[in-house]
Formats: structure tokens, C-alpha cells, sequence
């Protein structure tokens, strides 16, 4: 019997060593097999463009503070015909292309606010669209202020345009593709939604928030085919996301656990860091999960997804500690959100399916 395991061990490792020296000495077997790597690395996830159901991705749950596994605020929403991306922070690009989510159709960007975070990946969904087929310029709604930012855009990357053009020629990369097309919202008060888009079934409403001293911020409704997701945007506690976002299915909703970002403010407070000062500064216009939760029972949301984390949650002890308090306010029905998270609301129905795309 020990010779039998012996010389079946013996074969084993043979045979490993014949596979590993054809892998590292063929240029044909190192070929199939990069062929294989890049066949499953560039499949697009075509489930997203089903039009009997709302489509929700989370690309970016992040904030301007460092997470290997979040990049910084980035949703998309796909809803029939019709792809837009709410916010587009740092590294969201990275995120869409490792889901192979689909965005030659790009519809738009909207806007939330002027925050870094929100705005600073914009040049590489806009990029990656107009090279996966957006022909037109780029519209890009948001708070007044949106031109002022667009004309930054297009200034700061007008040689880069022009050398892709030249590259690759105006068939492929159209002129007009390379520009933005800022559409100015206008909310005349916190009473009043302005309905930004209404066609093919997709209705988008925008709404007035409290990120002071960020003004205007605005929160986003998206309806389509009795199915709705709404966005908070940045904002402390305000009861104004529970009146636009009244029946939701899903409410969004940005949450910093002060409890835990007030130990990070002694830390650096401790080490002489004058960083600790921003550390208070932020927890006066965001909200905390407690208080989101608050939000979405007034507004009877089916779901809440925390999104905009802060401070980052590295295990399953800072996910719990992170959510203390919440399940006295709201028992079910919440959720953090995470790189990944696809919520899809088929139509005529209310169910919500939760699909991990890590």
C-alpha cells in the first residue's frame, strides 16, 4: 500500500511538473490561457439592461477618507432604455469596469454635489463611456455651479481629447462625444422637487438636503415603472429625504458613525495631528445610521443601504459597532452597502433582490 501512495504521489507530481514547465515554456499554452483570463475578465453583465426591472449598483460607498475596499461615491442605475450615474468619486471607473457593467448608453450624471469625492472619477466615466460609444456630449445635471465645474473639465483635458481624436480617428472618438453638457437644477426651496428627467417611463426628481455649508445640496428620487430608489446625497439628518423619498423601495442613504470617527479625532488629537479638527468638523452634515434609519421608517422605505461609510470598517466587529443603536430604531430591512451591492426591483412586484457582484 505504501508503494501504491508512493508511486501514485510520484505520478502527481510529474504530472504537476509537466503542466507547469508546458505553461512556463509554451508561448501557445501561455497564450490559451490569457485568452481564457481576458474572455472572463471582459464579459459584460448584460442582466443590467432587463427592462422588466429597476437596476441598482453600488460602484463607490466610500468617502475622502482611505478604504482599499470602497472606492469614493458612485451608483449606478439602470432603468430601461435609460443609465445614469449618481456621483462619480474616485476610483467608481475601476469598480464599473471590474462588474462589466455596460455604459456606452450613458444617459447622464447626476450630480448630488461639488465635493471632491462626488466629482473627481468624473473624467474617467466620461472617458470609458465615449470610448464604449457615447457620441454626444457627456449631460451632467447638478446644483448651479455644475457649469463652472463642467468648463473645468473640458479645460483641464481638452489636450487629451484632441490626442485621442487624432489617434483613433473622429469615427470612433466623435468631437462632440469629447464635451460635457452641464444642465443647471435649479430647487427654488426645500418644499419643492424639480423633475430633471421624464421620459420612456423613467422619472427623476431632484430635492433640497442639509449639507451645510454646502449649498445647494440636493438629494436625487428615481422612478421607473412603479419602482423607485432615492439618493440622500451628503446631508446631516433631514426629514426632507423622507418626504420625496415617501414609498420608496430603497432609500440610499450616507451615514458616519460619529461614535467611532470621535476616536479617530482623539487619536490624531493624541499624535499632535491638526488633521483631528476635520475629524469634528464632519460629523455636524452627515448623518448617522441611527438618525438614517429614523429617515427611511418616516419615509416607509422597504430598504435602507448605508452608503458614504465612514470611518472604514475592516472586520465584522467595526461592521457591528458601526451599526450600534440602529436595530432599536428599525429591525429590519437595512443593510451596509459595499463595492458590488446590486439591487434589482423587478416591476410589478416588491420584491428586492440583493446580488453580490465581488
Amino acid at each position: 500500500m505504501r508503494r501504491f501512495v508512493a508511486a501514485a504521489v510520484a505520478a502527481i507530481l510529474v504530472l504537476l511538473a509537466a503542466g507547469f514547465a508546458g505553461l512556463w515554456f509554451s508561448p501557445s499554452v501561455q497564450d490559451a490561457m490569457l485568452r481564457r483570463v481576458v474572455e472572463a475578465n471582459m464579459a459584460f453583465n448584460d442582466a443590467v439592461l432587463d427592462p422588466d426591472a429597476l437596476h441598482v449598483v453600488l460602484c463607490g460607498t466610500g468617502s475622502p477618507m482611505p478604504d482599499p475596499d470602497r472606492a469614493q461615491a458612485c451608483h449606478l442605475v439602470y432603468a430601461g432604455e435609460h443609465v445614469f450615474a449618481v456621483d462619480a468619486g474616485l476610483g467608481g471607473w475601476n469598480r464599473i469596469a471590474a462588474f462589466g457593467l455596460p455604459v456606452g448608453n450613458l444617459s447622464g450624471v447626476l450630480l448630488t454635489h461639488f465635493h471632491s469625492d462626488h466629482i473627481s472619477g468624473l473624467p474617467d466615466i466620461a472617458l470609458n463611456s465615449w470610448a464604449s460609444g457615447r457620441r454626444e456630449a457627456l449631460a451632467v445635471y447638478g446644483p448651479p455651479g455644475v457649469e463652472t465645474v463642467m468648463a473645468g473639465f473640458d479645460l483641464a483635458y481638452s489636450l487629451d481629447d484632441g490626442y485621442r481624436i487624432a489617434h483613433h480617428g473622429p469615427d470612433f472618438f466623435s468631437e462632440q462625444g469629447a464635451n460635457y453638457r452641464p444642465i443647471i437644477v435649479d430647487v427654488p426651496d426645500r418644499d419643492t422637487g424639480v423633475t430633471l428627467f421624464d421620459a420612456d417611463g423613467v422619472t427623476i426628481t431632484a430635492f433640497l438636503v442639509n449639507h451645510e455649508p454646502v449649498e445647494p445640496a440636493y438629494g436625487f428620487r428615481i422612478d421607473y415603472r412603479g419602482r423607485s430608489v432615492v439618493f440622500s446625497g451628503d446631508t446631516k439628518q433631514d426629514f426632507n429625504v423622507a418626504t420625496f423619498g415617501k414609498g420608496a423601495d430603497v432609500i440610499i442613504h450616507d451615514a458616519m458613525a460619529t461614535h467611532m470617527v470621535d476616536l479617530l479625532g482623539e487619536g490624531l488629537a493624541e499624535r499632535g495631528d491638526r488633521r483631528s479638527k476635520v475629524m469634528y468638523d464632519i460629523q455636524d452634515y452627515h448623518a448617522t445610521p441611527v438618525e438614517a434609519a429614523e429617515v427611511a421608517n418616516e419615509a416607509g422605505a422597504k430598504l435602507l443601504v448605508f452608503s458614504h461609510v465612514v470611518p472604514r470598517l475592516p472586520n465584522a466587529i467595526a461592521e457591528r459597532v458601526y451599526l450600534r443603536g440602529v436595530s432599536d430604531v428599525r429591525k429590519r430591512g437595512f443593510m451596509i452597502g459595499y463595492d458590488g451591492l446590486y439591487l434589482r426591483l423587478p416591476v410589478g412586484s416588491e420584491k428586492i433582490e440583493t446580488i453580490d457582484l465581488r
